[in-house]
């Protein structure tokens, strides 16, 4: 096959990183409104669930259209963790600073993600991890988690509040609990690529 002959390379700029840029750009924003309501329940901090919603409903959205278009690129897998991570931290930090989130709870969860995620890019040329089911359950479970956290349903639920909060507590548990297991399990697969590599 010449060189006229193989397929173009997708170019970086195509529609799904421009998505995962603007989810980027707009992080900061969705941090602001969540903080600028002050913990209140107000039009901000539905504004800011809503947002989180969305960006979340993109990614996944995105990361299809990269596949099914074969628009995969270098610069989309460097782009779509920062963009996770971002707003990830930003909810976590956000709710952490108003209070309704311990500290220890994002530190945890910002030190195994942030830490894997640059371990990925380092090690990227050398060895290759899979993504395991249990991280991705962890995503899945996180997103919930950070969702139920950041809707304010205690001023809309009355008697029923106490569920809502223990609906939250429980899903927020579990979330800590599989960023730290699947954390382990990334070691352990890391390990064991890396033996069968050598």
């Amino acid at each position: 096959m010449t060189a006229q002959d193989s397929p173009a390379r997708p170019s970086n700029w195509n529609a799904p990183n421009i998505i995962t840029v603007a989810r980027i750009i707009a992080t900061p924003f969705f941090l602001w409104m969540l903080l600028a309501d002050g913990g209140q329940g107000g039009p901000l901090r539905w504004a800011s669930a809503v947002f989180f919603v969305l960006a979340i409903a993109t990614d996944a959205w995105d990361g299809h259209l990269a596949r099914s278009r074969g628009l995969i690129t270098d610069l989309g897998k460097l782009l779509d963790p920062i963009a996770d991570k971002a707003l990830t931290g930003a909810a976590l930090v956000g709710l952490s600073i108003l209070g309704e989130l311990p500290w220890w709870v994002t530190i945890v969860v910002l030190v195994r993600e942030i830490g894997i995620t640059v371990h990925r890019l380092m090690i990227a040329h050398d060895v290759v991890v899979a993504a395991a089911w249990m991280g991705k359950l962890k995503t899945v479970v996180q997103a919930v988690a950070i969702t139920l956290a950041l809707l304010p349903l205690a001023g809309v639920l009355g008697p029923a509040a106490p569920v809502a909060y223990w609906a939250n507590v429980i899903t927020m548990t579990a979330a800590v609990a599989l960023t730290i297991i699947s954390g382990v399990d990334y070691v352990v697969a890391f390990m064991r690529a890396k033996r069968v590599r050598s």
